[in-house]
């Protein structure tokens, strides 16, 4: 019997998850997956989990308020930072860890074909890979905090502590996936809307 390889997505593509093709990436199927993947597995107060999309909209709010400079396509980049998680699921740290290489390359993989599909390089330029994941490891410290139990002390040791100025106005969101979905899809055609209005100007 063949082994099988690739997921079914609800738009009906099958994506190779060893092999994926940009063609086989929906910005839908990520946006539904992630709006019902839950950080922290799943170990956060609050009526709703903490979904891996609601992350990628705070990562990516802090990202533009860091990087006011940064363009549309860089905050494209940072919305779509976990994307691969959409199939793969959250693992946090140290399970990543544990698993090892594997991993890395898997999400790898993913990455480059969703980036490609959405008009990113495959591999993002070292220092806007550094300011998202500088941006990412603050979003985590502001869950950590807030949501996941941790003390200021612990998270400072994991996580990167913002400056209060950093985050002003940006509270963490615990909304239904259904919301959830619909707010990823709605900034993502915000984004691509202004890529496309500054590459036609």
């Amino acid at each position: 019997m063949a082994k099988r390889a690739w997921q079914r997505m609800l738009s009906g593509r099958r994506l190779d998850l060893l092999d994926p093709s940009p063609l086989d990436v929906e910005i839908e199927d990520i946006a539904h997956g992630l709006a019902f993947v839950a950080r922290w597995n799943g170990q956060t107060s609050g009526e709703y989990p903490y979904s891996v999309a609601e992350h990628s909209l705070l990562v990516e709010e802090i990202f533009r308020a860091a990087n006011p400079t940064a363009g549309p396509r860089w905050c494209l980049a940072a919305l779509l930072h976990d994307a691969p998680e959409y199939v793969i699921g959250d693992m946090i740290s140290p399970v990543k860890a544990a698993v090892g290489a594997d991993y890395a390359e898997l999400d790898d993989r993913l990455t480059a074909a969703v980036h490609v599909r959405f008009g990113l390089p495959p591999v993002l330029p070292k220092g806007i890979k550094a300011k998202i994941k500088r941006a990412d490891r603050m979003s985590a410290w502001m869950e950590a905090v807030q949501i996941a139990g941790f003390t200021h002390a612990e998270a400072n040791r994991f996580f990167t502590a913002p400056k209060p100025e950093e985050i002003a106005a940006m509270p963490l969101r615990l909304r239904a996936p259904s919301e959830t979905r619909a707010g990823f899809v709605a900034r993502h055609g915000e984004l691509l809307a202004e890529i496309e209005a500054v590459s036609g100007a």
